[in-house]
C-alpha cells in the first residue's frame, strides 16, 4: 500500500479514536506506535525502535526517551509523546535537553496528533528552538505527506533531509509572515507598492487608502490563483470523463463505495505484517478489501491468500487455508487475539506458498 494511503488510513482511525485516548500511554498505543510502523519501522524489533531509550543528563542518570530510532546501533530519530490535550509549547525543553546528550541528529515532538520536527540547522548538536517541520495528522497536505516519506525506512537519507528541513524552516517562517501581510501590510510594504503605482505625495491618508487596496488586492489575487486552479482541475476531470463508459461508472462507483476499509481492518493488518516479518519480507505482504471480506495477501497475488478477515461491527473473523484450500475460521474477540494465532498463520502462508495453492 502507498504510504500516503497508510497515513489517511491513520487518520481516520485518529479521528475515530480520539475522543476515547486519554492518556499518554493510550496516545503511544493509539497512535503514535501506528505512525512508527507508517514509516516502516519493526516496532517489536529493538534493533529499529527502542522504547524507553535512557539519555543521561549531566549528573541526572536514568532520564528516558520515548522511542528511538535505531540505525547501525546508533539513534537517528528522537521521539517525545505526551497525551493527547497536551500543549506541545510547554515541553520542547525536555526534547532539548535529551537531543543535547545524544547523536540523532532528528527529534520529534508529538502528542500522537501534532508532530513537530527538530533538528540542529543553526548551531551543531544543539536542537533548534523552532521545528523545521509541524503536521497534523488528522489533516496532511500533500506536500507534507512528501516531507514525512523522507523519514520512511526505506527512503531515509541524512543529507536530504537535513537539505529539505534548511528549506522548511525558513519557508515556514516566511509563509507566517507572508499570512500576516495579507491580513495586515506594515506601512513599509503599503510604501513600496503605493510607490510603484500612484504617483503623488505619499501622506497618512493616502496610504491609509493603499492599505485597504492592498489588502483587498491580496484577498482578490489569492482568489483568482484558486479559481484558476479549480478551473484547471475541472477541465481534467471533464477531459477524462469523455473516455468513461458512461454504463460501467455508476456500477463501479456504486460497488466502490460499500467496501469500508475501517481502523479495525488496517490495525489487524499491521499486527499480521508484524507476525509475518519474522520470516517473511514485509514487501512481500499486501492486503485487498471487498465487500465479502478483507484479504491479507502474498507477492500482490489476490489468490495468495495469507488470510480472509471478517469484520462486522457484531463480529470478527479470521480465515486461514491449509495446502487443500481448506479453509477454517477463527473467532476473535480481541485483534490482540492474533498474535495468539501466530504459528497457525505463519504455517497457512508456508502451505499456500509451498504447494503454489491459489485459493479461489
Amino acid at each position: 500500500m502507498e504510504f500516503a494511503d497508510t497515513l489517511k488510513l491513520l487518520a481516520a482511525h485518529i479521528l475515530k479514536m480520539k475522543d476515547n485516548v486519554h492518556t499518554e500511554e493510550a496516545a503511544k498505543t493509539a497512535f503514535i506506535m501506528p505512525f512508527i510502523q507508517a514509516l516502516g519501522y519493526d516496532i517489536f524489533n529493538p534493533s529499529e525502535v527502542v522504547p524507553e531509550f535512557i539519555a543521561d543528563i549531566g549528573i541526572k542518570q536514568g532520564e528516558k526517551i520515548d522511542y528511538a530510532i535505531m540505525k547501525d546501533d546508533q539513534p537517528i530519530l528522537l521521539i517525545e509523546c505526551k497525551g493527547v490535550v497536551a500543549n506541545l509549547d510547554i515541553h520542547s525543553s525536555q526534547l532539548f535537553r535529551y537531543y543535547a546528550t545524544l547523536r540523532a541528529k532528528f527529534a520529534i515532538l508529538t502528542n500522537g496528533i501534532e508532530y513537530r520536527f527538530f533538528a540542529d540547522l543553526e548551531e551543531k548538536n544543539k536542537m533548534d528552538l523552532k521545528p523545521f517541520l509541524t503536521v497534523n495528522i488528522t489533516d496532511l497536505r500533500d506536500s507534507e505527506i512528501d516531507q514525512l516519506s523522507k523519514f520512511h525506512k526505506a527512503r531515509f537519507n541524512f543529507d536530504n533531509i537535513i537539505s529539505a528541513a534548511s528549506e522548511l524552516k525558513y519557508t515556514s517562517e516566511l509563509k507566517v509572515l507572508i499570512a500576516k501581510e495579507f491580513s495586515e501590510p506594515n506601512e513599509e510594504l503599503v510604501k513600496y507598492f503605493a510607490k510603484s503605482v500612484y504617483p503623488g505625495v505619499k501622506t497618512a491618508k493616502v496610504l491609509e487608502q493603499f492599505t485597504a487596496l492592498l489588502k483587498k488586492s491580496f484577498t482578490q489575487y489569492t482568489a483568482d490563483l484558486v479559481n484558476d486552479r479549480l478551473k484547471a482541475a475541472l477541465q481534467k476531470e471533464q477531459e477524462a470523463a469523455k473516455v468513461i463508459d458512461p454504463i460501467t461508472v455508476p456500477v463501479a462507483i456504486e460497488a466502490k463505495a460499500k467496501i469500508e476499509t475501517t481502523p479495525d481492518k488496517m490495525e489487524a493488518y499491521y499486527i499480521l505484517k508484524s507476525i509475518l516479518r519474522t520470516k517473511y519480507d514485509v514487501k512481500r505482504i499486501g492486503f485487498k478489501d471487498s465487500q465479502s471480506y478483507f484479504v491479507v495477501q502474498m507477492d500482490h497475488n489476490s489468490r495468495l491468500y495469507v488470510c480472509r478477515l471478517y469484520f462486522s461491527e457484531t463480529k470478527k473473523q479470521i480465515g486461514l487455508f491449509d495446502e487443500n484450500k481448506h479453509e477454517t475460521k477463527y473467532d476473535i474477540k480481541h485483534l490482540d487475539e492474533l498474535y495468539l494465532l501466530q504459528e497457525k498463520i505463519i504455517a497457512s502462508v508456508d502451505a499456500i506458498l509451498k504447494s503454489k495453492v491459489e485459493v479461489v
